[in-house]
């Protein structure tokens, strides 16, 4: 009926945890975040945490292309729990690397938790590239990305970031 299914989204979060994940990451660009509203991404999380317990760190989805309206997104996933945000290029207006910094560095500097980039040019039509990823590397809560199959490109990034920056593929071969 267009609800949000409770029970399902705890039994997911469970399965998840039991098969072993590392984290999870609710509200997603890939999942259901693009259908829900502001207050039923933070209840998805709330699920979600309420079912983790500690056991694994949620990483919630706080992305978009309004970086004033992401930011009121993390500071509110933050408030809520979330122990990080994964955070999508603003996709559609495709922001300069300059914008693309600005837009990240705001969301970092609106919350004490850690922020990872997600860069995934196949849907949003813009590359995070390597200098401004290196660039928001220095970034303390900048704690890393998560990056498109390029290996080149990832390469650079883990060759050039501070040692503790995290670099994770969403391509399942890799």
């Amino acid at each position: 009926d267009g609800s949000l299914d409770e029970a399902a989204v705890k039994r997911l979060a469970r399965r998840q945890i039991d098969a072993g994940v590392h984290f999870l990451s609710p509200c997603g660009t890939t999942g259901e975040a693009p259908t829900l509203n502001h207050r039923e991404k933070l209840g998805v999380v709330e699920l979600v945490l309420e079912e983790a317990k500690g056991r694994v760190p949620v990483l919630a989805g706080a992305g978009g292309y309004d970086t004033r309206e992401v930011v009121e997104l993390a500071r509110d996933m933050e408030r809520v729990g979330a122990q990080g945000v994964l955070s999508v290029t603003p996709y559609y207006n495709k922001p300069t690397p300059e914008g693309l910094y600005q837009h990240f560095k705001a969301i970092a500097e609106s919350i004490g938790i850690p922020v990872v980039l997600y860069n995934v040019p196949t849907r949003t039509s813009i590359n995070l590239d390597v200098r401004t990823t290196l660039r928001l590397s220095e970034i303390p809560n900048i704690a890393g990305i998560k990056a498109p199959g390029d290996l080149a490109q990832m390469s650079e990034i883990i060759a050039g970031a501070r040692e503790d920056f995290i670099v994770l593929s969403g391509e399942d071969p890799l």
